[in-house]
Protein backbone atom coordinates (compact mmCIF):
# COMPACT_ATOMS: atom_id res chain seq x y z
CA UNK A 1 0.00 0.00 0.00
CA UNK A 2 1.58 3.37 -1.12
CA UNK A 3 0.03 6.57 -2.46
CA UNK A 4 2.42 6.83 -6.33
CA UNK A 5 2.68 10.65 -7.97
CA UNK A 6 3.49 11.19 -11.65
CA UNK A 7 5.86 14.08 -11.98
CA UNK A 8 6.20 15.86 -14.62
CA UNK A 9 9.23 17.27 -16.13
CA UNK A 10 10.45 19.59 -18.88
CA UNK A 11 13.53 19.67 -20.62
CA UNK A 12 15.33 17.74 -17.59
CA UNK A 13 13.60 20.14 -14.74
CA UNK A 14 10.28 19.00 -12.46
CA UNK A 15 7.38 21.48 -13.66
CA UNK A 16 6.09 23.18 -10.63
CA UNK A 17 2.89 21.31 -11.02
CA UNK A 18 4.46 18.42 -10.15
CA UNK A 19 5.88 19.42 -6.70
CA UNK A 20 2.01 20.66 -5.77
CA UNK A 21 1.34 17.59 -7.06
CA UNK A 22 4.23 15.57 -4.75
CA UNK A 23 3.31 18.21 -1.92
CA UNK A 24 -0.53 16.49 -2.61
CA UNK A 25 0.72 12.65 -2.67
CA UNK A 26 3.25 13.30 0.54
CA UNK A 27 0.48 14.81 2.95
CA UNK A 28 -2.08 11.98 1.80
CA UNK A 29 0.22 9.54 2.45
CA UNK A 30 0.50 11.05 5.70
CA UNK A 31 -2.92 10.72 6.52
CA UNK A 32 -3.06 6.66 5.32
CA UNK A 33 -0.49 6.05 7.33
CA UNK A 34 1.85 5.27 4.18
CA UNK A 35 4.73 6.15 2.10
CA UNK A 36 4.65 8.56 -0.95
CA UNK A 37 6.42 7.28 -3.81
CA UNK A 38 6.76 9.27 -7.65
CA UNK A 39 7.47 8.34 -10.88
CA UNK A 40 9.17 9.97 -13.89
CA UNK A 41 9.76 9.19 -17.16
CA UNK A 42 12.26 10.77 -19.12
CA UNK A 43 15.72 11.61 -19.23
CA UNK A 44 16.21 13.82 -16.15
CA UNK A 45 18.93 14.20 -13.72
CA UNK A 46 18.84 11.89 -10.64
CA UNK A 47 19.90 15.41 -8.58
CA UNK A 48 16.74 16.86 -9.80
CA UNK A 49 14.40 13.75 -8.73
CA UNK A 50 16.00 13.39 -5.18
CA UNK A 51 14.91 17.13 -4.81
CA UNK A 52 11.35 16.13 -4.31
CA UNK A 53 12.32 14.59 -0.76
CA UNK A 54 11.54 18.19 0.18
CA UNK A 55 8.34 17.68 -0.71
CA UNK A 56 7.84 14.34 1.00
CA UNK A 57 8.61 11.93 -1.42
CA UNK A 58 10.30 8.93 -0.34
CA UNK A 59 11.35 7.03 -3.40
CA UNK A 60 11.30 8.21 -7.18
CA UNK A 61 10.68 5.51 -9.71
CA UNK A 62 13.15 6.41 -12.65
CA UNK A 63 12.43 4.83 -16.71
CA UNK A 64 15.01 7.01 -18.58
CA UNK A 65 14.32 5.69 -21.68
CA UNK A 66 14.49 8.26 -24.15
CA UNK A 67 11.33 6.76 -25.88
CA UNK A 68 9.48 9.10 -23.20
CA UNK A 69 10.93 12.26 -23.56
CA UNK A 70 7.68 13.17 -25.43
CA UNK A 71 4.26 12.88 -23.88
CA UNK A 72 2.24 9.17 -25.47
CA UNK A 73 -1.06 8.93 -23.52
CA UNK A 74 -1.06 5.54 -24.41
CA UNK A 75 2.94 4.41 -23.21
CA UNK A 76 2.53 7.02 -20.23
CA UNK A 77 -0.37 5.00 -19.06
CA UNK A 78 1.58 1.59 -19.47
CA UNK A 79 4.25 2.80 -17.64
CA UNK A 80 2.46 4.57 -14.70
CA UNK A 81 0.14 1.64 -14.28
CA UNK A 82 3.60 -0.84 -14.44
CA UNK A 83 5.28 1.71 -11.61
CA UNK A 84 1.95 1.35 -9.69
CA UNK A 85 1.92 -2.20 -9.25
CA UNK A 86 4.93 -2.42 -8.46
CA UNK A 87 4.98 0.03 -5.56
CA UNK A 88 1.23 -1.72 -4.39
CA UNK A 89 -0.34 1.56 -4.71
CA UNK A 90 -3.94 2.58 -3.61
CA UNK A 91 -3.77 5.79 -5.23
CA UNK A 92 -2.03 7.37 -7.48
CA UNK A 93 -1.92 11.27 -7.95
CA UNK A 94 -1.31 13.01 -10.81
CA UNK A 95 -1.38 17.12 -11.65
CA UNK A 96 -4.71 19.03 -13.85
CA UNK A 97 -2.32 19.40 -17.03
CA UNK A 98 -2.81 18.70 -20.59
CA UNK A 99 -0.72 15.75 -20.04
CA UNK A 100 -2.36 14.80 -16.89
CA UNK A 101 -5.52 15.07 -18.11
CA UNK A 102 -4.73 12.86 -21.18
CA UNK A 103 -2.90 10.02 -18.91
CA UNK A 104 -5.50 9.87 -16.01
CA UNK A 105 -8.36 8.30 -17.46
CA UNK A 106 -6.32 5.89 -19.07
CA UNK A 107 -4.81 4.85 -15.54
CA UNK A 108 -7.91 4.51 -14.40
CA UNK A 109 -9.22 1.91 -16.97
CA UNK A 110 -5.57 0.20 -16.62
CA UNK A 111 -5.84 0.11 -12.71
CA UNK A 112 -9.57 -0.24 -12.18
CA UNK A 113 -9.45 2.90 -10.47
CA UNK A 114 -12.40 5.35 -9.72
CA UNK A 115 -11.00 8.96 -11.12
CA UNK A 116 -11.54 12.29 -9.44
CA UNK A 117 -10.34 15.36 -11.73
CA UNK A 118 -9.12 18.62 -10.57
CA UNK A 119 -9.14 18.08 -6.57
CA UNK A 120 -8.92 21.79 -5.03
CA UNK A 121 -8.34 20.15 -1.35
CA UNK A 122 -6.54 17.42 0.43
CA UNK A 123 -8.93 14.19 0.06
CA UNK A 124 -10.83 13.51 3.05
CA UNK A 125 -9.81 10.38 4.54
CA UNK A 126 -12.08 9.95 7.92
CA UNK A 127 -14.40 6.93 6.99
CA UNK A 128 -14.19 6.81 3.08
CA UNK A 129 -12.41 8.56 0.56
CA UNK A 130 -13.74 11.85 -0.89
CA UNK A 131 -12.47 14.07 -2.90
CA UNK A 132 -13.39 18.02 -2.90
CA UNK A 133 -13.72 19.55 -6.60
CA UNK A 134 -15.13 22.82 -8.36
CA UNK A 135 -18.39 22.43 -11.08
CA UNK A 136 -20.57 24.01 -13.37
CA UNK A 137 -17.33 25.81 -14.69
CA UNK A 138 -16.34 27.09 -10.97
CA UNK A 139 -19.89 28.32 -10.14
CA UNK A 140 -20.16 25.27 -7.41
CA UNK A 141 -18.53 22.81 -5.45
CA UNK A 142 -19.06 19.15 -5.13
CA UNK A 143 -17.83 16.36 -3.12
CA UNK A 144 -16.60 13.25 -5.01
CA UNK A 145 -16.78 9.57 -2.96
CA UNK A 146 -14.37 7.08 -4.91
CA UNK A 147 -15.22 3.78 -3.66
CA UNK A 148 -12.79 1.38 -5.57
CA UNK A 149 -9.63 -0.45 -3.84
CA UNK A 150 -7.85 1.77 -6.30
CA UNK A 151 -8.38 5.34 -6.64
CA UNK A 152 -6.69 8.56 -8.74
CA UNK A 153 -6.66 12.00 -8.02
CA UNK A 154 -5.90 15.15 -10.06
CA UNK A 155 -4.53 18.32 -8.50
CA UNK A 156 -5.90 21.60 -9.81
CA UNK A 157 -2.69 23.81 -10.31
CA UNK A 158 -1.88 26.46 -7.80
CA UNK A 159 -4.26 24.83 -4.95
CA UNK A 160 -2.19 23.23 -2.86
CA UNK A 161 0.95 24.74 -1.25
CA UNK A 162 4.49 23.23 -2.32
CA UNK A 163 5.85 21.52 1.04
CA UNK A 164 9.43 22.24 1.26
CA UNK A 165 12.02 21.21 4.58
CA UNK A 166 12.26 17.74 3.96
CA UNK A 167 15.83 15.21 3.04
CA UNK A 168 16.40 13.81 0.00
CA UNK A 169 14.07 11.76 -1.96
CA UNK A 170 16.42 7.79 -2.93
CA UNK A 171 16.40 7.05 -6.71
CA UNK A 172 15.37 3.44 -7.63
CA UNK A 173 16.16 2.72 -11.85
CA UNK A 174 12.47 1.36 -12.98
CA UNK A 175 11.49 -0.56 -16.26
CA UNK A 176 8.09 -0.48 -17.32
CA UNK A 177 9.16 -3.17 -19.87
CA UNK A 178 7.86 -1.30 -23.03
CA UNK A 179 8.50 -2.03 -26.05
CA UNK A 180 9.10 0.64 -29.43
CA UNK A 181 5.39 -1.15 -30.84
CA UNK A 182 4.17 0.59 -27.37
CA UNK A 183 4.47 4.40 -28.38
CA UNK A 184 2.25 5.53 -31.30
CA UNK A 185 3.25 8.80 -31.30
CA UNK A 186 6.45 10.30 -33.42
CA UNK A 187 7.75 13.64 -32.60
CA UNK A 188 9.49 15.20 -36.05
CA UNK A 189 9.22 18.62 -34.89
CA UNK A 190 9.03 21.02 -31.98
CA UNK A 191 7.69 24.58 -32.32
CA UNK A 192 7.51 26.06 -28.62
CA UNK A 193 4.85 28.70 -27.93
CA UNK A 194 6.83 31.15 -26.73
CA UNK A 195 9.19 31.74 -23.99
CA UNK A 196 8.23 32.94 -20.41
CA UNK A 197 6.24 31.54 -17.72
CA UNK A 198 3.32 28.98 -19.21
CA UNK A 199 -0.09 30.05 -18.46
CA UNK A 200 -1.46 27.01 -16.77
CA UNK A 201 1.75 26.85 -13.96
CA UNK A 202 1.61 30.69 -13.65
CA UNK A 203 0.46 32.20 -10.50
CA UNK A 204 0.34 35.58 -11.51
CA UNK A 205 -1.53 36.83 -14.51
CA UNK A 206 -2.18 39.59 -16.29
CA UNK A 207 -5.11 39.44 -19.00
CA UNK A 208 -6.54 41.82 -21.65
CA UNK A 209 -9.40 41.82 -24.23
CA UNK A 210 -10.53 44.08 -27.13
CA UNK A 211 -11.10 47.40 -24.86
CA UNK A 212 -7.43 47.72 -25.43
CA UNK A 213 -8.78 48.19 -29.17
CA UNK A 214 -6.00 47.02 -30.98
CA UNK A 215 -2.57 45.34 -30.57
CA UNK A 216 -0.33 47.98 -30.54
CA UNK A 217 -2.17 48.87 -27.33
CA UNK A 218 -0.81 45.47 -25.79
CA UNK A 219 3.24 47.47 -24.05
CA UNK A 220 1.56 48.34 -21.18
CA UNK A 221 -0.17 45.03 -20.03
CA UNK A 222 3.13 43.60 -21.46
CA UNK A 223 5.23 45.88 -18.93
CA UNK A 224 2.54 45.37 -15.70
CA UNK A 225 3.27 41.40 -16.66
CA UNK A 226 6.88 42.23 -16.32
CA UNK A 227 6.82 44.33 -13.74
CA UNK A 228 4.76 41.47 -11.66
CA UNK A 229 6.70 38.47 -13.03
CA UNK A 230 3.53 37.30 -13.96
CA UNK A 231 2.21 35.49 -17.72
CA UNK A 232 0.53 37.24 -20.36
CA UNK A 233 -3.39 36.30 -21.68
CA UNK A 234 -6.03 37.56 -23.56
CA UNK A 235 -9.45 36.66 -24.20
CA UNK A 236 -11.39 34.57 -27.07
CA UNK A 237 -11.98 37.57 -29.12
CA UNK A 238 -8.51 39.08 -29.28
CA UNK A 239 -6.86 35.80 -30.53
CA UNK A 240 -9.49 35.44 -32.86
CA UNK A 241 -8.39 38.50 -34.78
CA UNK A 242 -4.65 37.64 -34.24
CA UNK A 243 -4.52 40.31 -31.51
CA UNK A 244 -2.23 37.53 -29.63
CA UNK A 245 -1.04 34.00 -29.94
CA UNK A 246 -3.39 31.67 -29.50
CA UNK A 247 -1.62 29.67 -26.64
CA UNK A 248 -2.53 33.00 -24.09
CA UNK A 249 -6.37 32.14 -25.01
CA UNK A 250 -7.70 31.37 -21.72
CA UNK A 251 -11.93 30.72 -21.48
CA UNK A 252 -14.09 27.97 -21.96
CA UNK A 253 -12.75 26.97 -25.40
CA UNK A 254 -9.03 27.68 -24.45
CA UNK A 255 -6.86 27.35 -21.39
CA UNK A 256 -8.55 26.50 -18.00
CA UNK A 257 -6.05 28.57 -15.24
CA UNK A 258 -6.05 28.73 -11.63
CA UNK A 259 -3.41 31.91 -10.87
CA UNK A 260 -3.12 32.92 -6.92
CA UNK A 261 -4.32 36.57 -8.84
CA UNK A 262 -5.95 37.20 -12.56
CA UNK A 263 -5.87 41.06 -13.56
CA UNK A 264 -8.13 41.34 -16.18
CA UNK A 265 -8.02 44.73 -18.51
CA UNK A 266 -10.69 45.72 -20.62
CA UNK A 267 -12.34 42.10 -20.98
CA UNK A 268 -16.33 42.13 -20.45
CA UNK A 269 -16.42 39.18 -18.56
CA UNK A 270 -18.76 36.51 -20.83
CA UNK A 271 -19.62 33.12 -19.13
CA UNK A 272 -17.28 31.37 -21.78
CA UNK A 273 -14.46 33.68 -20.10
CA UNK A 274 -15.22 33.39 -16.69
CA UNK A 275 -15.20 29.80 -17.05
CA UNK A 276 -11.35 29.71 -17.91
CA UNK A 277 -10.40 31.68 -14.69
CA UNK A 278 -12.98 31.51 -12.09
CA UNK A 279 -11.02 29.22 -9.96
CA UNK A 280 -8.08 32.00 -9.68
CA UNK A 281 -7.69 32.86 -5.87
CA UNK A 282 -8.38 36.59 -6.62
CA UNK A 283 -9.63 38.67 -9.68
CA UNK A 284 -9.05 42.22 -10.29
CA UNK A 285 -11.21 43.53 -12.74
CA UNK A 286 -10.95 46.97 -14.76
CA UNK A 287 -12.94 48.08 -16.93
CA UNK A 288 -14.88 51.43 -18.36
CA UNK A 289 -18.38 49.60 -17.97
CA UNK A 290 -19.68 49.20 -14.54
CA UNK A 291 -22.11 46.92 -15.72
CA UNK A 292 -19.40 44.65 -17.24
CA UNK A 293 -20.91 41.05 -15.94
CA UNK A 294 -16.95 40.69 -15.16
CA UNK A 295 -17.12 42.50 -11.62
CA UNK A 296 -19.64 40.38 -10.53
CA UNK A 297 -16.97 37.90 -10.08
CA UNK A 298 -14.08 39.89 -9.45
CA UNK A 299 -12.41 40.51 -5.57
CA UNK A 300 -11.80 44.03 -6.45
CA UNK A 301 -12.95 46.17 -9.15
CA UNK A 302 -11.78 49.45 -11.29
CA UNK A 303 -14.13 51.41 -13.08
CA UNK A 304 -12.60 53.93 -15.62
CA UNK A 305 -10.12 54.24 -18.65
CA UNK A 306 -7.36 51.41 -19.00
CA UNK A 307 -5.73 53.69 -20.81
CA UNK A 308 -5.35 55.71 -18.05
CA UNK A 309 -5.41 53.24 -14.91
CA UNK A 310 -3.06 50.92 -16.28
CA UNK A 311 -0.25 53.52 -17.20
CA UNK A 312 -0.65 54.51 -13.44
CA UNK A 313 -0.89 51.36 -11.53
CA UNK A 314 2.84 50.45 -13.49
CA UNK A 315 4.20 53.36 -12.20
CA UNK A 316 2.72 52.73 -8.93
CA UNK A 317 4.26 49.04 -8.87
CA UNK A 318 7.72 49.99 -9.86
CA UNK A 319 7.78 52.42 -7.01
CA UNK A 320 6.61 49.92 -4.90
CA UNK A 321 8.91 46.75 -6.10
CA UNK A 322 12.12 49.42 -5.78
CA UNK A 323 11.44 50.48 -2.28
CA UNK A 324 11.34 47.12 -0.91
CA UNK A 325 14.11 45.54 -2.79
Amino acid sequence: MSVLIFVETQEGKLKKSAREAASYGAKLAGKLGTDALAIALGKVEHSELATLGQQGVTKVLHEESSNFDHFDSRAYAKAVAAAADKAGATVVVLSSSFNGKALAPRLSVRLKAGLVSNATELANTDGGFTVKKAVFSGKGVANYSITTDKKIVTVNANSFPIASGGGAAAIEDFSAGLSASDFAIKITHVEKAGEGIPLPEAELVVSAGRGLKGPENWGMIEEMATILHAATACSRAVSDVDWRPHHEHVGQTGLTISPNLYIAVGISGAIQHLAGVSSSKTIVVINSDPEAPFFKAADYGIVGDAFQIVPKLNDALKKYFSSHN
